[in-house]
């Protein structure tokens, strides 16, 4: 058997796996009870917000992808004929649970909670609920949300860690940032990678595991593989370096390009303007990257809130669709992307 075809067989046997435990997953728990790609002409003629109070809590809007799904929902209330309360915590845990305390002292007609730590924040959920007011999520995934609108991260992880092994030779040392555990998106990406790993015993991941930070993502993330780099300078001993989203591949591709270690790639489970110039730069080391929608998720969490306040069902989990940009088609995806690049 070529190698060429074990690994494509290989990768095959990965991918039953994470699906049938993502199946597994929405059989045991009815996580995920439907799915919907969203689009624009998918919100039914005459759904209204109209007379409605929409409060929206975000735990930051720093980066590029919460910036945008934050806008996104609150020009989709104003487009529906409602009031948006929206709120930035600032990267702050307790000023977020403040936030989300004066949302529910002024009873609006439902709140769209954006990322965040699930760990501090689902006893606010259940008060949000126990207050009577519905409770939607825009990738946090709770089981006190009626519905979470997000990319399909369990998709997302396998993808990226199947083309970073295809791109690798399945064989190598990887570098792996791990700092985000406890929100969802990250923990499901790094599981989903895990799980790919698994079928590749000549893939290892460099213990300890870097852990990335807000604020000063970069600059962090720059010192880290520096540090990492310096401690293995030989050509070839490090094949790959792995994120759950851009920003800290960003300092991370500055660290490989300082030492001049051109044969090492990089991979990120999320992606803002930024990254996809550093794909398109043919001298970068950045390989791949998940793009996400996020004005598409912000404005589908709003969609899916109107729908339920005109008692129409909405699905446990709504998926809007994802883009692998790679070096070879970073031209042909940065028009569907509209992010102006």
């Amino acid at each position: 058997m070529s190698d060429a075809k074990g690994l494509k067989i290989e990768q095959t046997k990965a991918i039953s796996l994470v699906t049938k435990a993502a199946i597994a997953l929405a059989l045991s728990g009815g996580v995920i009870a439907a799915t919907t790609a969203a689009r624009a002409d998918d919100v039914p003629a005459g759904l209204s917000l109209k007379g409605k109070t929409i409060g929206i809590s975000v735990v930051g809007t720093d980066h590029f992808w919460d910036l945008k799904a934050y806008q996104g929902q609150i020009a989709e209330v104003k487009r529906l004929g409602g009031t948006p309360v929206a709120l930035d915590a600032g990267r702050k845990d307790a000023k977020q649970i403040a936030q989300i305390q004066t949302l529910i002292a002024q009873k609006p007609d439902a709140i769209i909670e954006q990322l965040g730590n699930v760990k501090v924040l689902d006893p606010w959920f259940k008060k949000i609920r126990t207050a009577g007011i519905p409770l939607f999520t825009v990738d946090t995934a709770t089981p006190q949300a009626i519905n979470d609108t997000t990319s399909n991260n369990w998709e997302m992880g396998e993808e990226l860690a199947v083309q970073m092994v295809q791109d690798i030779g399945a064989k190598g040392n990887i570098i792996v940032f791990n700092g985000f555990y406890s929100v969802p998106v990250c923990a499901i990406r790094y599981d989903e990678m895990r799980a790919v790993l698994k079928y590749y015993p000549d893939v290892k991941i460099i213990q300890p595991e870097l852990r990335d930070v807000i604020p000063n993502t970069v600059q962090s993330a720059y010192s880290e593989v520096t540090d990492i780099l310096t401690k293995n300078p030989k050509k070839g001993s490090i094949a790959a370096i792995w994120a759950c989203w851009g920003v800290p591949i960003e300092g991370a591709a500055q660290a490989v390009q300082a030492a001049k270690r051109d044969e090492i790639k990089l991979y990120a489970g999320d992606s803002g303007p930024d990254d996809i110039k550093l794909i398109e730069d043919k001298n970068n080391p950045v390989a791949a990257v998940i793009a996400q929608r996020p004005t598409e998720i912000g404005k589908t969490a709003v969609d899916n809130a109107a729908r339920h306040l005109n008692g129409q069902s909405v699905p446990s989990f709504t998926f809007v669709p994802t883009i692998m940009v790679t070096k070879a088609n970073v031209q042909e995806v940065k028009d569907k992307l509209g992010w102006g690049l």
